[in-house]
Parts: C-alpha cells; structure tokens; sequence
C-alpha cells in the first residue's frame, strides 16, 4: 500500500516560555495551500501585537508543498526549524504558527531554533494525529438467528457496522480497513459455516484519529 496521509486532526496549540520571552504553538489541519495561508493570516491577526508570528506547512502526499515564513527572525532560525519538526514527524495537511512575544533578552541564533523547534514539537504533541487509511464497504445479508454473531464478530475483527436493513433478513454494512477486508471477509465464512458472504459494494478513506 502505498504511504498513508499523516496530519493533525482539528486544532491544538501549546506554550512555552524561556528567558521572559513567550511562545505559542497553533497547529491545524489544512487541505491546501489556500487553507494554510488563511490559517496563518487568522493566526496572525489573533496575535496582531505580537514580535513576530512564524510559520510552516506541509500540504499534499509527502509533503509535496512546503513554506516557512520567519516574520522577521533572522533567516532559518524559526520558519525552518518549525518545518523541519513537520518533517520528522511525518506530517503533512499539516500548519503550524509559533507566535512569540518579545521577553526583552536575546536567545541567539541557535536559542532561537531550539525554542522554535521546541514550541512546535509541544504542539503536536498534545494534538491529535489522523492518519487518512482506506477502507473497504461491505455488506452482508443474514438470517436472524445470525444477527448476534455479526454484532459480535465485526468489531471483534476490527470491522465497524455502519447500517443495518430490517426485513425478511437483515443487511448490514460495514467498514472494514482495507488490508483486512479479504481476510475478514473468509473469516466471517468460515465462522459462520458459508451461511454469510461479503459483498464488496465501494471503498472510501477516513481518518483514523489517536491522542
């Protein structure tokens, strides 16, 4: 399978003070080079009086679109460092804004990147991380008495039933991730003595988000 999209999910920002100077990562979610500029431009008016707002995104598989914007730091000590932390992680759709009010005492270049880096990587860290995974749409008509091993053996098997039809019997589809799908379904067979086939009926992508 080729590389899943990694990003945050939704928004999060975190603080950081060091030698009376303030910093404040914002982190968000964008689709694309328009969203992530909105984002900063929003960022910056929230934070309109502070020294500087510096920024990087990532946007598109592997990153393919990439900014850094140092707003008056001097050159690649905030905007790249802040990319750079993007690109450890492996996170693209992905902005980050480090807002930082002047504490009145100079870092230096290289306290500078390390605060920088520092306050991004706090972002993302109590942000939650989506990675966009396929997943394949499956559906199933059973008998009754089989409804309670499906309502038992789809999540048991890492399947979620996202509808069920009443009728004569009951149709249910499910979500299933698509490396599973085929094993889940030979195993739904199997369990069920070939009472129960899966038909594959679409595939889609959705996030799938932790802490």
């Amino acid at each position: 399978m080729e590389s899943l999209i990694r990003s945050v999910y939704g928004r999060a920002d975190a603080e950081y003070v060091i030698k009376k100077s303030r910093f404040i990562a914002t982190v968000c979610e964008v689709k694309s080079e328009d969203e992530a500029s909105a984002f900063i431009d929003e960022v910056k008016k929230k934070y309109w009086d502070a020294r500087h707002n510096c920024s990087a995104y990532q946007v598109g598989p592997g990153g393919r679109f990439q900014r850094s914007s140092d707003d008056g730091e001097p050159a690649g000590t905030a905007g790249r460092p802040i990319l750079e932390v993007l690109k450890k992680q492996g996170l693209t759709n992905t902005a980050i804004v480090v807002t930082r009010y002047f504490g009145g005492i100079k870092l230096g270049a290289s306290g500078l990147i390390r605060a920088y880096s520092h306050t991004a990587a706090l972002g993302l860290e109590v942000a939650d991380i989506a990675v966009y995974t396929p997943f394949t749409i499956l559906k199933a008509t059973v008998a009754y008495p089989l409804v309670s091993t499906m309502e038992r053996f789809v999540p048991d098997h890492g399947g979620t039933i996202t509808d069920r039809q009443f009728a004569a019997d009951v149709t249910f589809t499910m979500e299933v991730p698509q490396d599973e799908a085929a094993p889940f379904a030979a195993a739904l067979t199997d369990t069920t003595s070939g009472r129960v086939t899966c038909q594959k009926t679409g595939t889609l992508v959705k996030p799938v988000v932790s802490g």
